[in-house]
């Protein structure tokens, strides 16, 4: 062999090495490529639920079992390679069709997560309330009412378990799926305190009210009014009879004691259940709120119709308006308009 074709040979040897080497990067660079910046999303799932506690084995278990991935193998080697197994964070992850497996860790290991948005508003009770948000967030309803009923917890906030509930105002708040029932506490408290503004409180003060009573009155008064437009009126007319030491005798507060919420027509043997919330046997406001109040009721207390009325009855038509009176003899006309239209309709309880 001459010198000439050695030389050729190697340089043959070089150029084949040479496009060896380039394969081998381009096949490394390919498989980098799709390890970590390759769509391995599905989308079948809009949502990645990562309990408290849970492990990277249970993540990597789920999102395998409910088809989140395309190549699972490859989103566990990123994750190691990304020491995520080890950074695991619990929350509500909202996954993207075409996600890679770089953009999915980063946003698992900083705990990026998507907030719930929860419109709070009707429940009447604080077991509603409580079931509620268990249905919305991880937190399960047990806990937040164990917190709610703790008193040495509610007690640095200037509540009682009683009273606790008139807290929750209706609005639509954020919260991020994980939250303990401290933060949802928390969030609450924050929100109370903005509404609860020092002209509002100064309102309450001059009516020798505080905040919670004014809630707690709030309820009486949206649980009475069918219609917002009499609410000023109907909370008027029971700071009237608070004034004068008068039992305030409103229905609703003896349905709550009662718990039975089917009621719509309270009979006189109902009105002597014993129960600090029945206000047809004890004087002034009940320990607690009976139901969650609207924002206009609360705002409707805080600016009661001035008037004289200490009666009220529903108007026999079912229109949901409500027939006022200052006087006895005015309101037992009302009345009887009233209960003979119940008994022409038949509604006996």
């Amino acid at each position: 062999m001459t010198a000439q074709q050695k030389s050729g040979g190697g340089r043959k040897f070089i150029i084949a090495l040479v496009i060896i080497i380039i394969v081998a990067l381009a096949g490394t660079g390919i498989f980098y490529y799709l390890r970590y910046f390759g769509p391995n999303v599905t989308g079948k799932q809009e949502y990645l639920y990562i309990h408290t506690g849970a492990t990277f084995g249970d993540v990597y278990a789920d999102m395998s079992k409910e088809g989140m991935l395309s190549d699972s193998v490859s989103f566990r080697d990123a994750a190691i390679s990304m020491h995520y197994v080890n950074n695991v964070k619990p929350g509500r992850y909202r996954l993207h069709e075409g996600m890679s497996n770089r953009k999915l860790i980063n946003m698992l290991k900083s705990g990026t997560q998507e907030p719930v948005t929860i419109a709070i508003k009707n429940l009447r009770l604080k077991e509603d309330f409580a079931g509620f948000m268990s249905k919305k967030l991880e937190a399960d309803s047990a806990s937040i009412i164990h917190l709610l009923d703790s008193s040495a917890y509610v007690k640095q906030f200037g509540f009682s378990p009683e009273n606790v509930y008139t807290m929750v105002l209706p609005n639509t708040y954020q919260f991020k799926w994980n939250s303990s029932p401290r933060k949802i506490f928390s969030k609450l408290f924050d929100e109370y305190q903005k509404f609860w503004t020092p002209e509002r409180k100064l309102k309450a003060a001059e009516m020798k009210l505080n905040p919670i009573k004014v809630t707690i009155l709030a309820s009486i008064v949206d649980a009475e009014a069918l219609h917002d437009s009499e609410m000023p009126t109907i909370a008027g007319l029971y700071l009237n009879r608070m004034k004068k030491g008068m039992k305030l005798e409103a229905d609703p507060t003896v349905i709550f004691a009662l718990h039975d919420f089917s009621i719509h027509r309270v009979l006189r043997q109902q009105l002597a259940t014993n129960s600090p919330y029945n206000t047809y046997m004890y004087t002034g406001l009940p320990p607690g709120p009976i139901m969650m109040p609207s924002l206009n009721a609360i705002n409707s207390v805080l600016d009661y119709q001035h008037h004289d009325y200490l009666y009220m009855c529903a108007k026999p038509d079912f229109s949901g308006y409500t027939n006022f009176a200052a006087t006895p003899a005015q309101h037992q006309i009302n009345a009887k308009a009233f209960q003979e239209a119940l008994n022409k309709r038949n509604i006996r309880h």
